[in-house]
C-alpha cells in the first residue's frame, strides 16, 4: 500500500506543479507539452500490448476481455459524456478566453480522468509490482503537461491565481483518491484485484490511444507523432534495466 500511495503522491505533486507554473504565470514551451505528451502516449501503449493485456488474460483468462473492454467505457462514459467534451493536453492563452462553466467542466473531465490514473497504478501495484512501477512511469509522464492543461484553462476561464492552484491540487488529490479505492475494493474480496488489473488495462488503452494520441496528431509539428515511437523504445529500455536491475 505504502508504494502505490507513493507512486499516487508522485503523480499528484507532477499535476500540482504543472499548475503552479501557470498560476506564478511563467510561460512555458508549448513544444516540450507536445513531447511529454507523446513521450507518455507511446510509453503506455507499448506497456498495455506488451505487457498489461498478455498478464490480464493470464490472470483472468477470458473475463480479462470484458474487463478491459468495461475500463475503456467507462473512462469514455465519465470524459465525454457525463461532462462536456474536453482536448485533453491542449494548451489555452489568456487572448482566447472560456467560460467559467467550460473551465469546470473541464476540472469535471480531468479529475475523472486523473481517478483513473490512480486506479491503474493502485491495482497494478498490487497485481505485480514490477508493472505497477512501469504503469506509474507512463502515467508520470503526462501529469505535468495534465497540470498545465488544467492550470491554462482555469486561468483562461477567469479564474483567480488561487482558484488555479486549488483545481490542479483538486486534480492531484483526484490520482490519490484512485489509487486508495483499489485498497477497498480488495479489502471487500482479494479476488477482485485480477479483475481490477484488467479493468485497468482497459483505461489505460483508452487513455493512450483516445486522450494522448488524437491531441499529439493534432500537433501541427511532425516531431510529436514521431516522438511516440521514442515513448516505446522508452518503455523497452526502462523494462530492460529495472528488469536488470530487480534480478
Amino acid at each position: 500500500m505504502i508504494t502505490a500511495l507513493f507512486f499516487g503522491l508522485a503523480a499528484a505533486g507532477a499535476e500540482f506543479l504543472g499548475g503552479a507554473l501557470i498560476a506564478a504565470r511563467r510561460q512555458w514551451p508549448n513544444r516540450l507539452q507536445e513531447v511529454l505528451l507523446a513521450l507518455g502516449a507511446g510509453f503506455i501503449l507499448a506497456l498495455v500490448f506488451l505487457d498489461l493485456i498478455p498478464h490480464s488474460i493470464e490472470a483472468v483468462g477470458e473475463s480479462a476481455a470484458i474487463a478491459m473492454m468495461a475500463g475503456f467505457a467507462v473512462v469514455h462514459f465519465f470524459e465525454h459524456t457525463v461532462v462536456g467534451h474536453l482536448h485533453f493536453g491542449e494548451e489555452t492563452h489568456a487572448d482566447v478566453m472560456v467560460s467559467r462553466q467550460a473551465g469546470l467542466s473541464a476540472f469535471g473531465g480531468l479529475f475523472l480522468h486523473a481517478f483513473f490514473d490512480g486506479f491503474s497504478i493502485s491495482a497494478g501495484v498490487q497485481f505485480d509490482p514490477f508493472l505497477g512501477l512501469l504503469i506509474f512511469l507512463g502515467i508520470l509522464l503526462h501529469k505535468f503537461p495534465e497540470g498545465l492543461t488544467i492550470g491554462s484553462i482555469m486561468q483562461s476561464a477567469g479564474f483567480s491565481r488561487r482558484v488555479v492552484l486549488w483545481a490542479a491540487g483538486g486534480i492531484g488529490t483526484g490520482t490519490v483518491l484512485g489509487v486508495l479505492s483499489v485498497f477497498l475494493i480488495a479489502s471487500v474480496d482479494e479476488s477482485i484485484v485480477g479483475l481490477a488489473f484488467a479493468f485497468s488495462a482497459g483505461v489505460a488503452i483508452y487513455v493512450g490511444a483516445s486522450d494522448l494520441i488524437p491531441e499529439i496528431n493534432r500537433s501541427k509539428s511532425r516531431m510529436p507523432p514521431l516522438v511516440v515511437f521514442g515513448g516505446m523504445l522508452l518503455f523497452a529500455l526502462s523494462e530492460w534495466l529495472l528488469e536488470g536491475l530487480m534480478k
